[in-house]
């Protein structure tokens, strides 16, 4: 594991901000920090960063406790962008990768890398308050990584972008991920969850509501939903045998018990009826409803 959260609480005065959570980040994974506002994440990124301490429990970076090295192997972009005016880009940039323990010839190279990736490199002796929001995220993404980390932690990183720079900011995710940096992605686009995330914690009121690998909570929130296609008419009597739950656009949804989904009695009852099925699959829950109805369910039980 590149990150152990162990038990983890921590508090400010009566608020109790994080409430004994647990998680582990995998080596080389994708993993989404999820929460409405307020649930404790940005608490949870401020211990792994060392900005703050927990008041119990343990937080471990790839294998040992953090301490005062480890927040040169982690790359951290705050939902609040942290960059200063009236500095240059450049030397912006030599500034904060300098911090992170690189020496001037290397930081030059890394920034020049990055820049040209961009084709930004004229941007050098721009001024921080002349860019747009946009190319402030770019130059924002690039002091994130110019120190390579182990881990990379963003908060809300396409904030600002238009599509075709969003599009470039994860293609750059993606590789920095398959070059074996390991990423903690949060954010309140449920739909880049589950296009970028192969892990997710999900944190209300100070603590773990859900926990594990994309694939298996989506499959375990899954409600036995099925949407065919067939270029037959169904059966009359076809709504005496199984929920249909809509009809719509030539597509019908039927929602099956768990015994008529183990034994694919739908399917059996389609093709023993010869009906030609062009299109039969199962409908998996979105992560925005997986979201919201974890969140509620948890608040209800507060």
């Amino acid at each position: 594991m590149i990150l152990s959260v162990q038990n983890v609480v921590k508090r400010y005065d009566r608020h109790l901000a994080v409430d004994r959570v647990s998680f582990d980040v995998p080596k080389g994974s994708i993993f989404g920090l999820l929460g409405p506002n307020g649930a404790g994440k940005t608490s949870l990124i401020r211990m792994i960063t060392t900005i703050t301490g927990p008041d119990e429990g343990i937080i471990l970076f790839d294998g040992r406790p953090l301490d005062e090295h480890s927040p040169n192997q982690i790359g951290y972009m705050p939902e609040e962008r942290g960059l200063y005016k009236k500095m240059k880009v450049g030397e912006h940039l030599l500034y904060l990768a300098q911090l992170k323990g690189l020496s001037s010839a290397q930081a030059r190279r890394e920034i020049y890398f990055w820049l040209d990736k961009f084709d930004i490199r004229n941007w050098w002796n721009k001024k921080v308050e002349e860019l747009s929001k946009g190319m402030q995220q770019k130059i924002q993404f690039i002091a994130t990584v110019v120190h390579r980390p182990k881990l990379l932690i963003l908060d809300e990183p396409f904030s600002g972008l238009d599509p075709i720079n969003t599009n470039l900011i994860k293609d750059e995710i993606r590789q920095l991920n398959a070059d074996g940096i390991s990423i903690i992605f949060s954010t309140h686009r449920m739909e880049q969850v589950e296009e970028m995330c192969d892990h997710i914690v999900l944190i209300n009121r100070g603590r773990n509501v859900l926990y594990g690998e994309v694939k298996a909570i989506k499959n375990k929130f899954k409600q036995n939903l099925f949407r065919i296609e067939t270029s037959d008419p169904l059966p009359s009597n076809f709504a005496e045998y199984f929920r249909v739950i809509s009809q719509l656009n030539g597509a019908t949804t039927v929602q099956l018990s768990e015994e008529e989904s183990r034994s694919n009695a739908l399917l059996r009852y389609l093709i023993e009826h010869n009906i030609h099925i062009t299109r039969f699959e199962e409908i998996l829950p979105t992560f925005n409803e997986i979201f919201i109805r974890r969140v509620e369910e948890t608040q209800a039980t507060a």
